[in-house]
This record gives structure tokens, sequence and C-alpha cells, in this order.
């Protein structure tokens, strides 16, 4: 009734009244789009890209960088006179660690692009992504390993099913108290579980920081040294985006890190999923071209955690 009533009152206002009336929601109305636009403005602002600057410094050679559109985008370079590398502000324990690469392109053969979480000491921990150049047309090779108290020796090799140098990808490393996993996207290509039951050490309680760099490696990285560096080709740039990092922070204990009230210390993080585990095995089986847990010349018997990593 109350709109019925309404109606009659606007049909007895002159046309005149009418236009201004108009007007007037038509003010109001823009004023409150404006509004939402600036709500709008404002919450994007405050969820800004991170930048290198925000979480990571230059650790070597700062003329082999190249930082565009004020940090979003970081390109490290390799010559005959040196590589370049970078590493986080900060050092942290347990989370999860990702970074945006894309790769050197053309003829790589020789050179090696590491990113890898390491606390640097003697008896360190240390979880590495180590990107094996290659010649022309050939697949890239990834190099992962594990390091516990300094002990390392636990390296996989994988090949890449995809040209990583034509887009940037996201490789990361979730750390908890119960397991490592490293992925390539959304794909798990490794698992270091904690194994302390079996007597194999565990990282918990290193803080780390995390690194990059871009160097030679020619006399081992592609085919055992045999593939020199083709200087033609250079300068060689991996290029970095993806700053953001989410992570506890260590701050010299690990107690503040060992709540268990972080998202990566829920119960469905503490194991792999069925899908996870269908694609670890994937990779295993389509990709993987060296195991240290399979290398009987290196390892009789195979050391305790072979049998319970996937």
């Amino acid at each position: 009734m109350a709109g019925l009533g309404i109606f009659s009152y606007l049909r007895g206002l002159s046309r005149t009244t009418k236009i201004v009336l108009v007007l007037a929601l038509v003010v109001i109305l823009a004023c409150i789009i404006g509004v939402s636009v600036g709500v709008t403005k404002h919450k994007k602002s405050s969820n800004r890209i991170a930048t290198f600057d925000d979480n990571y410094n230059i650790t070597w050679a700062p003329d082999h960088f190249s930082i565009i559109n004020n940090g979003e985008l970081v390109g490290i370079m390799l010559d005959k006179v040196s590589g370049a590398g970078f590493g986080s502000i900060n050092r942290y324990l347990y989370g999860n660690i990702t970074m945006q690469i894309k790769l050197v392109a053309n003829d790589s053969a020789g050179t090696v692009t590491a990113y890898y979480l390491s606390s640097l000491i003697d008896t360190r921990d240390e979880f590495d992504f180590e990107f094996l150049g290659n010649t022309s047309g050939q697949p890239y090779i990834l190099q992962t390993n594990v390091y516990v108290n300094g002990v390392g020796g636990r390296e996989q090799r994988i090949f890449l099913w995809f040209d990583p140098t034509a887009d940037f990808h996201t490789y990361s490393v979730l750390w908890n108290q119960h397991q490592v996993i490293f992925n390539v996207d959304d794909v798990p290509i490794r698992v270091f579980r904690n194994n302390t039951a079996l007597g194999v050490p565990y990282a918990y309680d290193q803080g780390v920081g995390i690194y990059s760099s871009i160097w030679n490696g020619e006399q081992w990285a592609t085919r055992g040294g045999l593939e020199k560096i083709n200087w033609t080709y250079a300068p060689f740039t991996a290029s970095y985006q993806g700053f953001g990092i989410d992570a506890c922070v260590f701050t010299g204990t690990p107690d503040s890190c060992l709540t268990g009230k972080n998202w990566w210390d829920q119960d469905k993080y503490q194991t792999l999923t069925s899908d996870q585990l269908g694609k670890v095995s994937w990779v295993k089986q389509n990709y993987m071209i060296y195991n240290y847990c399979t290398d009987s010349a290196r390892y009789t018997p195979p050391l305790p955690e072979c049998g319970s990593n996937p």
C-alpha cells in the first residue's frame, strides 16, 4: 500500500519537479558508486604485490641485476665476468616458500640457476632446487637435494615436462614439522618426511634464509661437465617475480614457530593426499632420471628414509 501511495504522489507532481527529483537521484547514485570505487581502490592498494626490496637484498654482483616495474620483476645475469645472487632479509622456520622463475633460454648448457633455503652454517639445514642448463632443444634438468645437520647426498634429478624458459613457473617448498614437499606449480615432485623415529635427523629448529643465484657450473652441470658454456649466448638471464613470503619469521629460537597454529601445521598438511601421492608417482615414473635411494653404488643398503618417503 505504501508503494501505491508513492506512485500516486509522483503522478501529482509537475513535470519540472519530476525532472529535479530524477537529477537528484542521479547525483546520489553517482556518489554511491564513487564511494564503492574508492573502497575498491583502497583494498587493492592495501593488497599490493610484494616487491623484491620488501623481502630480499642483492648479495652478489649488483651490476648483474635488472630491476623492473619498481621491483615486481627482477633478472639476474651470468657472463664471463660474474654470476649474481640475492638472499632474503629475514630467516624463516616453516611455511610455504615460493618463487616464480623463468629460466635461461636458448643454449644454456653449463649454467646453473639455484633457488634454495639454507641456514648457511656447517651443520646446516638446506633444501635445494638446482636448474641445470641444456643445449638448445633439450629438456631442462631439475636437481633437488636435502641437507639436515650438514649432511646432504640426497640428490634426485628429473626432466621438467614443460619449457621453463617460455614463461614463469612456481617452485615452492612446503615445510612443517611433519614433512618437506618440493612442488613445481601444483605438482609435488619430492617429499622428505620427518623420520626421526627411524633415526633420520629432521630440519626442525634452524632458521633458513631464501637464496637464489646464477653461476658457471660447466665443470659438472651438463652431462657431467662434457657440455661447456657457449659464451656467444651470454649474458644468460634468469627472471623472477612473486616475492611474497608466507612463512614464520625466525627470531633466534624456534618456540614462536612451533605453536601448531599456522595453516601449514593443520592436519591436512601433515601427510600427502591421494591426489598428491598420484602426482609424485607420475613424476617418478615418467621424469625421474636419478634417485639416490636407488643408487646402490653409493648407498648399500639404501638410507633409512628411502623406505618411508613416497
